[in-house]
């Protein structure tokens, strides 16, 4: 495993990390026991990552509880929190993938940070992100004065933002890299889907913000999990995305593979590499549901990633629509 830093704030990451939101829902169509979470927290960090991803509306906490179970006889400096806040779990009552109203203010920020940190039993949260914020939470400047407050206060050792739900959001993402003391970005990355995500790569590197990137797989084509026939269950959270962009992005592998023979990887190798490749990325979030594919994705950190003639190879590729 190879570590990175977070962005100015100098805290070591693996690159691989584990998105511990599949362990407190089952939005992936799988549903995972407490005692084969634990198991599968305890194997990711045997095997180097640190890193480990949540967010207070997983379970209605219960992917913090879980992580603090899994490494209650743990150095809380030998692990890496990072979770999110912003939603009101303690008065809504979440429905399907309906979205909970949002907080995202100063007084709830101090509510939400001291839940979770009962729930994770830590006494501080390395890295602490508004979840999913709207353009009016990202222009409140009492709000990010407030979290910088806590990093000096020993609260919270960074904060960052996520970006979301869906891919987009390029405005907001912006102008929290441009006027927020952010130490980290999260957004969705993958070498199918570039964009916005390309638009924050200068602006990071600037004010050294690190990027944290989600659905690396393009929500499982990259991996070969889904294919032309696969049908989404009504819980998986996939079922958003249309059979067309399916078709149009199974095609686009193909095209891929040549890329991938060459360096005697598989399409999924390439695809966490692609991200690797870039150094302002500090952390890769895939989604694991096993062990199978805890151990796959972390042997993927090797430091053995795309050149830049690779790297603008695809470049090209995606700039002139290869995957028309």
């Amino acid at each position: 495993m190879k570590y990175r830093k977070l962005g100015k704030s100098g805290i070591s990451v693996s690159e691989i990390g584990f998105g511990a939101w599949t362990i407190g829902m089952d939005w992936w169509n799988k549903k995972i026991d407490d005692d084969e979470a634990i198991r599968m927290l305890k194997k990711a960090y045997d095997l180097g990552i640190n890193f480990f991803e949540t967010a207070d509306v997983y379970g209605n906490g219960k992917s913090e509880r879980l992580l603090a179970q899994a490494f209650k006889d743990m150095h809380n400096d030998d692990i890496i929190y990072s979770t999110k806040w912003g939603y009101d779990i303690y008065n809504a009552e979440q429905i399907g993938h309906n979205e909970l109203p949002q907080k995202h203010n100063p007084e709830f920020l101090h509510h939400a940070l001291q839940q979770s940190m009962n729930r994770l039993h830590v006494d501080h949260i390395d890295v602490y992100s508004l979840h999913n914020p709207k353009m009016t939470a990202i222009l409140d400047d009492q709000l990010f004065e407030s979290l910088d407050s806590l990093v000096k206060a020993g609260k919270i050792r960074s904060h960052g933002v996520a970006l979301g739900p869906a891919i987009g959001w390029e405005e907001e993402g912006l102008i929290a890299l441009q006027k927020r003391n952010i130490t980290c970005l999260q957004t969705v990355y993958n070498i199918l889907e570039q964009d916005p995500a390309r638009s924050f790569f200068d602006q990071a590197s600037l004010n050294e913000v690190g990027l944290l990137v989600r659905v690396p797989d393009a929500s499982g084509v990259l991996t070969g999990k889904v294919n032309e026939r696969t049908v989404f269950d009504k819980n998986d959270h996939r079922n958003t995305r249309k059979r067309d962009w399916i078709l149009q992005a199974i095609r686009k592998v193909e095209k891929l593979k040549p890329l991938s023979d060459s360096n005697g990887w598989d399409i999924t190798q390439l695809a966490i590499k692609f991200i690797l490749s870039q150094k302002v990325v500090s952390v890769v979030l895939p989604t694991v549901v096993d062990m199978e594919e805890i151990e796959m994705f972390a042997q993927m950190s090797d430091g053995k990633y795309l050149t830049n003639s690779e790297l603008s190879q695809i470049t090209e590729l995606y700039n002139n629509s290869f995957f028309v």
